[in-house]
């Protein structure tokens, strides 16, 4: 990692700091995940068990885990896990199920009355990342508030073999149907159907560049599927000041630095001090990692970044627009004020970006990429549609008439016009 002063840094410089790994290769990556899509949906399920050999090495027939399997995996979880998947499921249910649609009812002129209700999409689709690290607290991430919103289809996609934590997580939180699929051939056969898959109206979940890729490109297609964000490889920015343990620091970063060779980790801090022994002591801590050689390729691409002030670190911070923002400062509440684009804030020296991980109640579904500056973290509502209802009476209309009238005129619209005028006419 290097050691980096923004204040010696020009405009390139600045930009190629903050710039993610896993962007660098975007347009190799998008004629990949192009030919896996069009494959699946021209061939389906044929598609789909070649890619899972292929790329997920799965000799597996069945697409589809059978209720038995999925009992069976279940009752293979240990105690002590099982324990950790309730507590942190009551937290999540506590958190998310406080998001209550809201139910809008208005009279906004004499006669006319507006409403804005909440209905739960009818199906989503859910993919949760296995391989050498399976989220299993992905699958409760997302399958809670999907429950708690009411969808009535929900269908769950993880890369085989699926850890027995995995499912019984998704069972614990409502989900029925399990695939044995991942990567980009999970979100293109949500998104299109096959004859085993059936067909979802959004799909959610985090990936590797490959999934996120797969889903901005499903997204865009008319006869796709929508999509909760793009939300990509993992990445951290901590900001400290001279107060901030080194040691609490160096281990933040590792806690994403080991999600994948693609996460991206930076530090912020107005400390030159603290930046050098960040520095040494996420090298000492590395050592000791068994997912070192994963953590050693996110941290060659990582930097750290010495500020002038705490004003300047928080104008760093919303430029990255991070997907985890942890504070570390003697006054870390001073800092909140100035941070705007942010997936998820950590507050405080014992507030490390696990507790929000696993166990704390909020989503770790969160925008990567940047995409914090427009996009929110994951809660109930983007598991439900909103629409709108308008009632009029006849003196309502009437009293209104000119208005819309006017505005009609003023956009040449007459049919637009006439639809009040055949109406108030006496």
């Amino acid at each position: 990692m290097d050691i980096k002063f923004w204040k010696d840094l020009n405009e390139d410089e600045r930009r190629q700091v903050l710039t993610r790994p896993a962007q660098i290769s975007g347009d190799k990556v998008q004629g990949i995940v192009e030919n896996i899509i069009d494959r699946i949906k021209k061939e389906g399920d044929a598609a789909l068990k070649e890619f899972s050999k292929t790329l997920d090495h799965y000799e597996g027939d069945a697409l589809e885990m059978s209720a038995e399997e999925m009992q069976s995996a279940a009752a293979r979880v240990s105690t002590e896990l099982k324990k950790a998947i309730d507590t942190a499921y009551e937290n999540l249910y506590k958190f998310h199920s406080a998001q209550e649609p809201s139910h809008v009812k208005v009279e906004t002129w004499p006669g006319i009355v507006c409403e804005c209700r909440e209905h739960p999409i009818d199906s989503v689709g859910l993919y949760v990342p296995g391989g050498s690290a399976p989220l299993v607290s992905t699958a409760l991430m997302l399958a809670i508030p999907a429950a708690i919103a009411g969808c009535p289809e929900v269908i769950l996609c993880s890369p085989p073999p699926i850890a027995d934590g995995i499912v019984y997580a998704a069972m614990k939180a409502g989900v029925k149907r399990i695939f044995n699929l991942g990567g980009a051939q999970a979100v293109a056969a949500m998104a299109y159907g096959t004859k085993s898959v059936p067909k979802v109206l959004k799909i959610f979940g985090p990936g590797n560049q490959f999934v996120t890729m797969a889903k901005r490109l499903v997204s865009n297609d008319p006869a796709g599927a929508a999509i909760d964000m793009p939300a990509g490889p993992s990445e951290v920015m901590v900001v400290a000041d001279d107060h901030a343990n080194p040691e609490f620091v160096a281990a933040d970063l590792l806690s994403q630095a080991e999600h994948g060779p693609d996460s991206q980790v930076l530090l912020v801090t107005v400390s030159a001090e603290l930046a050098q022994k960040a520095e040494e002591a996420t090298l000492r801590q590395l050592e000791a990692l068994p997912r070192r050689e994963i953590a050693q390729k996110a941290l060659s691409h990582s930097s750290v970044i010495v500020a002038s002030d705490v004003r300047q670190a928080c104008d760093i911070a919303c430029a990255y627009a991070p997907e985890h923002l942890i504070l570390q400062a003697d006054d870390p509440e001073d800092y909140i004020p100035h941070i705007r684009n942010v997936g998820s804030v950590f507050v405080g020296a014992y507030t490390p970006e696990s507790l929000g991980d696993y166990a704390s109640g909020t989503n770790h579904t969160l925008p990567t990429y940047g995409y914090a500056r427009t996009q929110n973290a994951l809660g109930t509502a983007d598991y439900r549609r909103r629409y709108t209802i308008q009632r009029a009476n006849r003196e309502g209309l009437m009293s209104i008439a000119q208005t819309v009238e006017t505005l009609a005129d003023a956009e040449g619209l007459f049919a637009h016009k006439n639809a009040v005028v055949v109406r108030t006419k006496r």
